[in-house]
């Protein structure tokens, strides 16, 4: 077994929330994925003797939070010293996944407040969002939504 399927029946086993264990392997996965496209990008490893003196090197990170459903991840994204790193694992200035926003308009077309929205993602989540916010996620998702419904259709489909 792997560490992921290790944790997991740990976590069953001791009657644990299963969410968390999503939730660190997630964020592991995540920071892991975004060195190793710094790799790719540089084109040598960490440390490597290649790098020195290349026109371009690593330049520490930054750290962001990413609400998702299975809570607050920490990324930890990479920069590089010429700034011409851009990765594409984290969509740039997203502070929340999609599922949330589409959760979000859900429940907005079903009739609930912003207020309420925003004390059930409270509960939900343990994150509070101001309505102000609620709002803005379904401005953003509704332009989206009727770009969608007034695309041009094909006459014809396979």
């Amino acid at each position: 077994m792997n560490q992921f399927t290790t944790d997991i029946v740990d976590a069953l086993v001791q009657k644990q929330d299963i969410t968390e264990v999503f939730r660190s392997h997630l964020e592991k996965a995540v920071n892991t994925l975004l060195a190793t496209e710094l790799i790719a990008f540089l084109d040598y490893e960490k440390y490597d003797r290649i790098g020195f003196h290349s026109g371009n090197s690593r330049n520490g990170s930054y750290v962001r939070t990413l609400h998702t459903e299975y809570g607050d991840l920490q990324i930890t994204i990479p920069r590089d010293r010429n700034g011409e790193f851009k990765q594409q694992t984290v969509v740039p200035y997203k502070r929340s996944n999609d599922t949330l926003e589409a959760f979000v308009i859900h429940l907005f077309q079903k009739g609930v407040t912003m207020s309420e929205i925003s004390e059930l993602i409270e509960k939900m989540y343990g994150h509070h969002y101001t309505p102000q916010t609620i709002s803005n996620m379904t401005q953003a998702m509704s332009g989206q939504i009727e770009a969608f419904q007034s695309r041009k259709l094909a006459s014809r489909y396979a």
